[in-house]
């Protein structure tokens, strides 16, 4: 039971520019395929690579959601140059934060699951919206009690805090839908996992303990053996993941002002990158 006391690692990346360009660019060289780094007319490009990655991860750090304010005050690039450009960084971003993934051991510890609701728009424009159509939809934010439009993103995170994987859905999709596929794509080492009530569910259960997984989820109250089965010491731990998502949504997760596809998941790549770094740096010091 000694992953009970597990050490947990602040997610908050806290390092100056020069510190940060030197990290993204050890990262890029590291990781980046030589296709991409040596493509046609990249020595051409007004600002690299890898100090575009920086400049992406400084703007996450600084919770400047507005990408039109941002190449305003700190780049010489147009506000469409700098979003095309940070759209064909996406395969990069996503690659890095895979890498950073197999270098985290799982020290034995059970890992988390929950979700987050991720609002395109204010709720008083939910029927009337126009992004994004066919695509996301009405959920309900049980946390906050009201409606909203937008996508809802379900994250595995370890106890430490560390954000090994996700997937985005409607916001309408329950988080029991969602979990199986998730925990299954991340081809995950540990095989306990604990989650929220919104997880109790007999055919979840079963199916992940077929490939392995056992997944605790609290009673209700008026379930038979609820005293027996709640630790409250589980309990605890699962809440844990709360911290982490305060950390995501000033990093811009809950808000994702993008308003394509793929901007929307380039913005959430950097976001959980810029967390996981932050992880990292505060795990090595």
């Amino acid at each position: 039971m000694s992953y009970l006391y597990s050490k947990r690692y602040c997610g908050h990346l806290q390092l100056s520019f020069k510190q940060l360009s030197w990290l993204c660019r050890h990262l890029y060289q590291f990781y980046a395929p030589k296709k991409f780094k040596y493509r046609r007319n990249v020595k051409q490009e007004k600002i690299s690579d890898p100090l575009l990655l920086t400049l992406l991860v400084w703007q996450a750090m600084l919770g400047i959601q507005s990408q039109r304010r941002f190449s305003q005050l700190f780049i010489n690039l147009s506000h469409s140059r700098f979003n095309r450009r940070a759209r064909q960084l996406l395969p990069i971003i996503n690659l890095i934060r895979r890498k950073l993934n197999q270098q985290v051991a799982c020290r034995q510890e059970p890992l988390i699951v929950d979700s987050l609701p991720m609002r395109v728009c204010h709720p008083i424009r939910n029927h009337r919206v126009k992004i994004f159509q066919g695509t996301a939809n009405i959920g309900y934010n049980s946390t906050k009690k009201v409606y909203y439009y937008g996508f809802k993103g379900h994250f595995i995170v370890n106890t430490s805090g560390y954000i090994f994987d996700y997937i985005v859905t409607k916001a309408s999709v329950h988080d029991a839908q969602a979990a199986g596929s998730l925990i299954l794509n991340a081809h995950l080492q540990d095989p306990y996992i604990l989650g929220d009530l919104g997880y109790l569910g007999k055919q979840l259960h079963q199916r992940l303990l077929h490939d392995g997984y056992y997944l605790w989820t609290p009673y209700r109250k008026n379930m038979t053996g609820a005293k027996q089965h709640n630790s409250r010491c589980l309990a605890a731990i699962r809440r844990t993941i709360e911290s982490d998502f305060a950390l995501l949504k000033g990093y811009g997760v809950e808000n994702n002002r993008a308003r394509t596809l793929v901007g929307f998941q380039q913005r959430l790549e950097i976001a959980i990158l810029t967390y996981n770094l932050g992880y990292l740096v505060n795990l090595n010091n």
